[in-house]
């Protein structure tokens, strides 16, 4: 089953999300990822107040999505996307059927 990625993230420092923007695709891509959501238009719905800048990654499996998430290489990457915005982000496994 594909794994999946998904971040809401509010920029508090555009210039050095630009560096964090700039740097990640090819660390996504090296992880087996690809971007689904990436930005873009938001419509808010239901009680969706807090969302923000939404991406949604997918990879071939939990495990890939998990090993991108805590891997050496993107451990700088997430420090600078950390210190630039505010965010949240959850590994969600897909679905099967």
């Amino acid at each position: 089953m594909r794994g999946y990625l998904i971040a809401n993230i509010k920029v508090t420092d555009p210039e050095a999300f630009e560096r964090y923007r700039a740097a990640v695709p090819s660390v996504i891509a090296r992880h087996g990822g690809r971007y689904l959501v990436r930005g873009g238009t938001l419509e808010r719905l239901e009680n969706a107040d807090g969302f923000n800048r939404v991406v949604v990654l997918e990879f071939p499996s939990l495990e890939a999505a998990r090993a991108f998430y805590h891997s050496a290489d993107y451990a700088p990457l997430l420090k600078l996307r950390g210190d630039s915005t505010e965010s949240q982000a959850v590994l969600v496994e897909g679905y099967g059927g």
